[in-house]
């Protein structure tokens, strides 16, 4: 129970910077979709590059954050050695991509048909260069659990780049693309010099004979990273190549990201259960009650991800002014996305039986298997049903990896997951979203209200079953007073 604590805590201050970070950048949301009309492809645009951007970083951090702690966590290697290495791997990979995207900047555009503003990739390939280096500073700061300091520094980028979106975008009623990605590069080299104090371990020095092992571990983790990376960005990335009317694609995309970032509070709880969880796993995977644990955090991830669900569906009819009127054709596919991230999340959490016992190639498969499905919808689908496609084929290409992850892990590395009760609540959640759906209320404090008592429905079976409050430390010192 105590480990379980320390992950909580852990979670709980990654959790809190990532969710009032996402929290705060649903701020650019809708100042973009007021600023850049559905009809204008602007935002569209932006969900193009973005998927590009975070593909590119998967690549040029080739596996190297998971690594990194493996390597680390290994008695006989010296954790500064194992950083030092990792950063000058990194640093380097990043500067060629730099230096070849730059020479070759306007070919590039013209391809992706941004021959007239080239300065958009161009800006975006700095920006991405910087965060592939950044990424191992970061993963050294939670090596270290200084989750403060990582959760002030990713904070900082958010709030300054919130303020510059909004002094041009809302001061100045400005409505050029261009600019979203210059204030990004601008909050990014900001964070660089932030991070010095901990560039400076690069004076450790590179060993080759380091490298060459723990590349060996990281190129599974590259293709695994690829082809996960793939099936969050895929979609966005197919899209303006094969919808048939080529002017509307970006209009389609713009609608369909601006209403899959309502969708993201899930990938937010994700992503925090991560940032705690991946450390916490290496650190404790010499402990034998290790399995235990991990069968209680999937557990507890799934249901707080369902409770997650369930808040976001009730409350649609708040949470859809996040974006503007004219992209509200696009809420149709949050459920769809919401569950698709569930999947993730699941498939995350069972991807550390393979991590553990060093047979990362496991992952590599499970995810191309997963990517396959998700392009080969996208690809028949999209020209027929749009951005509908998009999101069924996610929903699809995590389901296929999560089970097949599932399945062969009983064998590999069997885990007595609490099957039943997380299928009950699963069952539960279901009915209460189809209650929710089936009843019809006009008045929308009414319905709002009908909803809150569902998911209090949810909320008492969760105390009833795997948290009483008597577990509860405060409650229980009020208790015994």
């Amino acid at each position: 129970m105590a480990n379980l604590k320390s992950l909580a805590k852990d979670t709980a201050i990654y959790g809190l910077s990532s969710i009032i970070g996402r929290f705060l950048n649903y701020l650019l949301v809708p100042v973009y979709t007021m600023a850049m009309s559905a009809q204008s492809g602007g935002y569209g645009v932006v969900t193009n590059v973005y998927a590009w951007v975070a593909l590119l970083l998967v690549l040029l951090t080739f596996g190297m954050e998971t690594t990194f702690f493996r390597f680390a966590n290994k008695q006989e290697e010296n954790p500064d050695r194992v950083y030092s290495t990792a950063l000058i791997s990194v640093s380097t990979v990043a500067g060629v991509f730099l230096l070849l995207g730059l020479l070759f900047l306007q070919p590039v555009a013209g391809w992706m048909d941004y021959g007239e503003h080239p300065w958009y990739l161009g800006m975006m390939m700095i920006v991405v260069a910087m965060d592939a280096i950044q990424a191992i500073p970061f993963a050294y700061i939670r090596y270290r659990k200084k989750a403060l300091r990582f959760a002030a520094l990713k904070l900082l980028f958010i709030a300054l780049n919130i303020a510059l979106n909004l002094i041009y975008y809302v001061g100045l009623k400005g409505s050029d693309v261009g600019f979203a990605f210059f204030f990004n590069l601008v909050c990014t080299a900001t964070i660089m010099l932030c991070l010095l104090p901990e560039l400076k371990g690069i004076a450790a020095g590179w060993d080759g004979s380091l490298f060459r092992r723990m590349l060996a571990y990281s190129l599974p983790l590259l293709v695994l990273g690829i082809a996960g990376i793939l099936n969050q960005v895929a979609d966005k990335i197919i899209f303006p190549f094969v919808y048939p009317d080529a002017a509307e694609a970006t209009v389609q995309l713009g609608i369909y990201g601006a209403a899959s970032k309502i969708a993201m509070v899930m990938a937010m709880f994700t992503q925090a259960f991560r940032y705690a969880y991946e450390p916490f796993v290496f650190g404790k995977s010499r402990e034998k009650d290790s399995r235990k644990m991990y069968a209680d955090a999937m557990k507890f991830f799934i249901i707080f991800t369902l409770l997650a669900f369930l808040a976001v569906i009730f409350y649609l009819d708040v949470l859809k002014y996040i974006i503007a009127p004219d992209y509200w054709d696009g809420l149709r596919v949050v459920p769809i996305v919401m569950a698709a991230e569930i999947f993730m999340g699941v498939y995350f959490n069972l991807s550390f039986w393979y991590k553990l016992i060093d047979q990362t190639r496991w992952g590599a498969y499970f995810s191309l298997a997963g990517c396959t499905v998700l392009v080969l919808l996208n690809v028949l689908f999209i020209p027929h049903y749009g951005y509908m496609a998009c999101a069924w084929a996610g929903f699809a290409g995590y389901g296929v990896a999560m089970l097949l992850s599932y399945f062969v892990g009983r064998r590999k590395y069997p885990i007595a997951y609490d099957l039943r009760g997380i299928f009950l609540y699963l069952l539960l959640a279901l009915v209460l979203w189809a209650a929710a759906e089936w009843v019809e209320i006009d008045s929308l404090p009414l319905r709002l209200a009908y909803r809150t008592l569902l998911l209090l429905l949810f909320l008492l079976y969760i105390v009833k079953k795997d948290l009483p409050l008597h577990h509860i430390p405060l409650l229980k010192r009020l208790v015994k007073r």
